[in-house]
């Protein structure tokens, strides 16, 4: 779709978007001759149908779409180019009721449990914000080879966005823990598909839940957290698998083992113990949870196909992030990777946060190019050129990047 026709649906979109508003529209006589209205529209998205043309929809049940790469290009990424994850049927949004919505904690290891109601959560406790990279754990897995069975995710299911809420850790020492506390456990009201049971119950190792990068969020970007992103309230982890950031969260369990919950068994999020050959099938027994993510990098801008000028230098610019970890240097290549070319690197917001980093390049001649990208993180891991290790269930590529561009 071109350019000009994104923005005029966008328009339209924000126009009918006023135009629904249960209350009058304060001060528009003031709006500036050709200033378009922001876009709430994307709050309340909650089925496919309602999603932009820019989305390309994996699957509708459950609902899964992600974003073109060069979409991601802001350091903190709206709500409305954001992938979408869900693993279940879509609940009800409108029918929830934010006066009566509570969360719960509980568990072997918890010593008191409790149940906040919203306002208590938002009233107790001091309030954080902090960016934090959402990463699937099968990001990039239709770039395996060979392939592997699973949603077949682009290279955007990623994205960093500012989150409001409260520290995990503070709510679960208002309840107590016991010494024995090794995981927990996360609920959301979203069914499975059958309409039995969860459809997702993932946990976190109980130190990584008293991190400064765990919260309960009821605000993504200032704002409601929108419907696809887990309305009203999602515990939100940076730098680990989106997949333990629970949507529509209702609650957490403090175990004393391992979390049984639904998706925490093998093969899914996990990786085998050693290395494996491509295709090699590989017993559950020998697989262990993705506890984290890895280094990785994305080019944002030029969009792929992008035309340049000869002899006139082109802004390179993208995003770099490595789970835990800082990204300390990016290098770009323009020959296949035979030179690279180290590039300004920002300091992270925060930890656990996404990287900006950004050159200008001015390639020698005219013809067609790829230009790579690659990240090496602060314990010296750099993405492979090619692919990682691969593994059964396509979880965790970070090869390097391509866009391709032509010089005229």
């Amino acid at each position: 779709m071109s350019l000009d026709r994104r923005a005029f649906i966008k328009g339209a979109i924000a126009t009918s978007a006023v135009a629904i508003l249960p209350v009058k529209w304060v001060f528009a006589g003031n709006m500036p001759l050709g200033m378009a209205s922001l876009d709430i529209s994307s709050l309340t998205w909650s089925k496919a149908e309602d999603l932009p043309d820019y989305f390309t929809v994996l699957n509708t049940k459950p609902l899964n779409a992600y974003p073109a790469e060069h979409m991601l290009d802001k350091a903190v990424t709206p709500g409305d180019v954001a992938f979408i994850r869900w693993n279940g049927q879509m609940p009800d949004f409108k029918a929830m009721d934010l006066k009566t919505w509570t969360f719960k904690v509980d568990g072997e290891s918890v010593k008191t449990p409790k149940t906040y109601t919203l306002d208590e959560l938002k009233q107790r406790f001091k309030h954080h914000t902090r960016r934090l990279v959402l990463e699937c754990g099968g990001n990039s897995r239709v770039n395996f080879f060979p392939g592997t069975k699973g949603n077949q995710w682009n290279n955007a299911a990623v994205y960093c966005s500012e989150w409001t809420g409260v520290l995990v850790r503070d709510v679960l020492y208002d309840c107590g823990i016991k010494e024995d506390a090794v995981y927990t456990g996360h609920h959301g009201i979203d069914k499975h598909l059958s309409g039995h049971g969860e459809a997702i119950s993932r946990g976190v190792p109980i130190d990584a839940a008293l991190s400064d990068d765990a919260l309960i969020a009821w605000s993504m970007n200032g704002e409601d957290i929108p419907y696809m992103h887990g309305y009203p309230l999602r515990i939100v982890f940076g730098g680990r698998p989106a997949s333990v950031s629970q949507k529509c969260a209702v609650g957490i369990s403090v175990r004393n083992k391992l979390h049984d919950g639904h998706k925490m068994a093998a093969p899914a999020y996990q990786v085998p113990k050693y290395p494996v050959a491509p295709g090699e099938k590989v017993d559950n027994k020998d697989f262990e949870i993705i506890e984290q993510m890895i280094v990785k990098s994305l080019i944002t801008f030029p969009e792929s196909g992008t035309e340049m000028k000869l002899g006139k230098k082109t802004v390179l610019r993208g995003h770099a992030w490595a789970g835990l970890r800082e990204v300390i240097k990016v290098e770009v290549s323009y020959d296949y990777g035979t030179r690279w070319h180290v590039v300004e690197l920002e300091k992270p917001k925060n930890a656990t946060a996404w990287q900006q980093w950004q050159t200008e390049l001015d390639l020698p001649e005219q013809g067609y190019y790829e230009i790579w990208a690659r990240a090496t993180d602060s314990e010296g891991d750099t993405q492979p050129v090619v692919q990682p290790q691969w593994n059964p269930k396509g979880y965790m590529f970070n090869g390097c990047h391509r866009i391709a561009v032509r010089v005229v």
